[in-house]
């Protein structure tokens, strides 16, 4: 295995192995058709394997406190993607991809990172195992058909919502007892070194 930079020639295999490894997680339906890209400097990698992309992680961070992650009081990074191919998980290499990202990380000053992802309990076992740390969370609401008059109406004359995407901050879940799909987006940090400054929620 050979973990490397990302280059614009990888994006078509960058694709594909973020699309197949997100089936199998809550993110299921959010597929890319190109490759992100930033505002502020990023840090992405990929893990090479036979000449396939087998793990990618992009990581955007910041210069000034504030512009990219939500949860420090310190400059830190946001991790937008980390994903394995299935093809190659159980290998290590999605650690190996954070260690390696940890490594610049370090020389660049950063003092955290920061990731947000669903109620995947593997995934959020993940985090913790790599040593992150749950700060905050809210909810990702997912309406369709007679579940959107229920919650929503249209402020335009004769248009007709047919599916919604809404982010909720509240506690009382209760009132979305009828929604099929739900999730809790949930924040993680990790902090880079014993000066990390992390705000918890």
């Amino acid at each position: 295995m050979k973990i490397r930079a990302y280059t614009p020639a990888d994006e078509k295999r960058w694709l594909h192995c973020r699309v197949l490894a997100f089936l199998e997680t809550a993110y299921f339906d959010n597929v890319l058709q190109e490759k992100e890209t930033y505002e502020h400097s990023s840090i992405e990698l990929v893990a090479e394997i036979d000449g396939r992309i087998a793990g990618l992680i992009d990581i955007e961070y910041e210069a000034e406190e504030g512009t990219v992650c939500s949860q420090g009081i310190d400059p830190g990074g946001m991790i937008w993607h980390v994903a394995v191919h299935p093809d190659f998980s159980r290998q290590g290499i999605g650690q190996a991809l954070l260690n390696e990202a940890e490594k610049i990380a370090r020389t660049l000053k950063l003092n955290y990172l920061e990731a947000w992802t669903r109620d995947d309990k593997w995934v959020q076992n993940w985090y913790e195992k790599m040593g992150f740390t749950m700060v905050d969370s809210y909810y990702h609401i997912y309406l369709e058909g007679d579940e959107i008059t229920s919650h929503l109406q249209s402020a335009t004359e004769r248009l007709f919502p047919v599916s919604a995407f809404s982010h909720y901050t509240g506690k009382d879940l209760e009132q979305f007892s009828d929604i099929q799909r739900k999730h809790q987006c949930v924040c993680y940090v990790k902090a880079l070194n014993e000066i990390g400054n992390i705000k918890k929620n």
